[in-house]
C-alpha cells in the first residue's frame, strides 16, 4: 500500500497546554509517536506567516507574509501542495479559517472545505467529521485538517492556559483521537501547532509563543521517541519524503524521517 499522510494543526496549542489538557489521548499520542515538546515556529509567531512557513519551508522574511493578510510572493516558492500536485498526489484541505485558502492554488487541491469558526459553533468537531468522511471515501494522499477553536475560543477570547483554553485543547485531542482511530495502517498522522501564546495574544519571540509540540505517528516513525532541534520548516520536507516526492529546491527545512 502507498504511504498516505494526514496533517492536523491545532492553532495556538502550547506544549504545556497539551500536557495539562486532561485528555488521555494527549499522553497516548506520545507513546505512539516520534515527538518533540520543544519544536520551534517562526517569527512573527502569527497564524498565517507560520502556516506559510509550514507549507513553504522558509522563514517569513523569505516568503513575504508577515501578518494575517496574504500578499503574493515577490520571489515565489513552490509550496507543499503545489509540489505534491506536480507528482499527481491527491490533496485535500479542511479548515475553519478562510485565510488559509492562499496556502495553495485552488486547482492543485482535490477538495477544499471551510467551516468559518466566526459564524458557527463547534467547528473543530464539524470539520473533523467532514475530513474523516472524505478520507474514507476518497483515500487521498495528503489531507490537512486545521482546528482553530484553541486559538480563537480559548486563547484570544479568555487567555492561554486558562480553564477555557485547556478545555479547547482537550476537545482538539478528542478530534485527533477520532482521526487517528479512523485511519488505515498505511497512514501517517502528524500533529502540531502553528504557534503558542501568552495572556490573550501571541506574535512575539517569547518561548510561550515560539515553542510548539510535534507528534509523528506512522510506519516510518519509532514509537515513544523524543527528538529535539525540530522546526516548523521541517514538516513539508518530511511529508514530501513520506510520499516519495522530491522537495522543492528552495526549501530550508530538514526531513525528520
Amino acid at each position: 500500500m502507498e504511504n498516505k499522510v494526514v496533517l492536523v494543526l491545532v492553532d495556538g496549542m502550547r506544549p504545556d497546554g497539551a500536557c495539562a489538557c486532561g485528555h488521555p489521548f494527549a499522553n497516548a499520542l506520545k507513546s505512539l509517536s516520534t515527538w518533540s515538546m520543544t519544536a520551534k515556529t517562526v517569527m512573527p509567531s502569527v497564524t498565517l506567516p507560520c502556516h506559510m512557513s509550514l507549507f513553504h519551508s522558509v522563514d517569513p522574511d523569505r516568503h513575504g507574509v508577515t501578518t494575517n493578510t496574504y500578499v503574493p510572493q515577490v520571489r515565489p516558492i513552490e509550496g507543499l501542495i503545489d509540489r505534491l500536485d506536480k507528482f499527481e498526489k491527491k490533496c485535500a484541505f479542511f479548515n475553519t479559517w478562510e485565510e488559509l485558502r492562499d496556502l495553495s492554488r485552488p486547482d492543485h487541491l482535490h477538495t477544499y472545505a471551510c467551516i468559518n469558526q466566526h459564524k458557527q459553533e463547534d467547528t473543530d468537531t464539524k470539520i473533523t467529521l467532514a475530513a474523516i468522511d472524505y478520507i474514507k471515501k476518497e483515500d487521498p494522499d495528503f489531507t490537512f485538517i486545521y482546528l482553530g477553536e484553541t486559538d480563537e475560543v480559548g486563547g484570544h477570547s479568555v487567555g492561554w492556559m486558562t480553564d477555557t483554553y485547556l478545555a479547547c485543547v482537550n476537545k482538539a485531542f478528542a478530534c485527533i483521537e477520532r482521526i487517528y482511530e479512523s485511519l488505515p495502517q498505511n497512514y501517517t498522522l502528524i500533529v502540531l501547532a502553528d504557534h503558542g501564546g501568552h495572556d490573550r495574544s501571541h506574535g512575539t519571540s517569547m518561548p510561550e509563543d515560539m515553542t510548539i509540540p510535534v507528534y509523528m505517528a506512522g510506519p516510518a516513525f519509532e514509537k515513544d521517541k523524543e527528538i529535539d532541534n525540530v522546526s516548523i520548516k521541517d514538516i513539508a520536507p518530511t511529508i514530501a519524503k513520506l510520499l516519495h516526492v522530491t522537495p522543492a529546491k528552495e526549501w530550508e527545512g530538514n526531513t525528520l524521517v
